[in-house]
């Protein structure tokens, strides 16, 4: 791992020229992750890339854990004025024109104007964010154990629920069944919606109780050696009327449609236009009201956004690994969302979730 994240550094030094940079300082917390396996998140360290010198500034609760752990090259430079010490290191590795992360804080960026000694200070927009996009086979190694934690323990949940559980029961039970199959953490507060509560995308849960005759919206994402998943199964507790199968069958049919044009050099409006059009030409444009899917991986969304209004010459590319995500929410009635996780190939793609089955789960106890 340590002789890719060399790679991924020379990767950010190759853009230097084009960005009329000869450094760049970084804060983000994934950024650093990737960079130099550095997780103790934003706000507790920076990276400095030079030209021929990187840094890796942190504190003392960190020195033992990364002193023999860094990348080959990488300096460890152990402080608690993150932000002096880094200004010091940029004149020590001869840096006259420093780049930054453009989501850097105004406070932090006062501090580099202020006390940066070069010629010029420059913004950089998602530079990083980009690299990451394409996985390494390391890192798609740890993308598939990932994504089979998650299909495990949800596997595992689904014979204990039963109609009259609250929604908050089921997000702590599938909590429970993911540790228990290996995950770290949860990558987002894991969503249940059920019944009307299913119109919200992003409805989380609450101490509502399933009823009979419901649909129940499940999104989650749990962390597995720093990378995670990200999955979505709409399930049925008891029969469900015609208009919520109706639902639930024009968003799978979008779904699968959308996975089976996943290949390296389609644009990424095309992806997102393929589940739009189903789901518009069936009746309920109006009530998909969100991106297509996105990329995954050390953090929960990552690019590229797969929009219908992306720009027309941004490609979907081997390596990247994205979520297929259709939905439909009508208001006072419910909703349904299905998502894999799927990496793109060169004449095709993987799917690393197809161990939940997307045909519709009914639970009938």
């Amino acid at each position: 791992m340590r002789a890719k994240m060399t790679t991924r550094i020379e990767n950010v030094r190759q853009v230097f020229t084009l960005l009329k940079i000869d450094g760049l300082l970084i804060a983000d917390g994934m950024n650093m992750a990737y960079l130099t396996g550095f997780t103790g998140g934003t706000g507790d360290g920076l990276v400095l890339v030079g030209t021929d010198q990187v840094a890796l500034i942190t504190d003392s609760r960190y020195e033992d854990a990364y002193r023999d752990q860094l990348p080959e090259g990488v300096e460890l430079l152990v402080t608690r004025n993150y932000w002096g010490v880094a200004m010091a290191a940029a004149r020590r590795f001869k840096i006259d024109k420093l780049g930054f992360e453009d989501s850097l804080p105004f406070r932090d960026f006062d501090y580099i104007d202020e006390n940066f000694v070069g010629t010029d200070i420059a913004p950089v927009p998602n530079l990083i964010e980009a690299l990451r996009e394409i996985k390494d086979e390391q890192e798609l190694k740890k993308l598939r154990h990932s994504a089979q934690v998650a299909v495990a323990g949800f596997n595992d949940m689904l014979s204990e629920l039963h109609v009259g559980m609250t929604e908050r029961e089921i997000a702590n039970l599938l909590d429970y069944k993911m540790k228990q199959h290996g995950a770290d953490k949860p990558s987002f507060d894991t969503i249940v919606a059920s019944g009307y509560r299913g119109a919200l995308p992003h409805g989380t849960y609450s101490d509502k109780p399933i009823e009979n005759g419901e649909l129940v919206t499940i999104d989650f994402g749990y962390y597995v050696d720093g990378y995670t998943s990200d999955i979505t199964r709409t399930i049925a507790f008891g029969a469900i009327d015609d208009q919520l199968q109706e639902i639930y069958d024009v968003t799978l049919e979008a779904q699968k449609a959308t996975i089976a044009a996943v290949k390296d050099g389609v644009a990424v409006s095309q992806v997102d236009k393929i589940a739009r059009d189903i789901i518009t030409d069936a009746g309920y444009g109006d009530q998909y009201t969100h991106s297509t899917g996105h990329g995954v991986g050390l953090d929960i969304h990552e690019g590229p956004i797969l929009s219908v209004n992306a720009p027309a010459e941004d490609q979907i590319k081997a390596g990247m690994i994205l979520t297929i995500e259709p939905g439909i929410y009508v208001t006072n009635i419910g909703g349904v969302r299905i998502e894999d996780d799927v990496v793109v190939t060169a004449d095709g793609f993987e799917n690393l979730t197809e161990g939940i089955t997307t045909d519709l789960i009914v639970i009938d106890k």
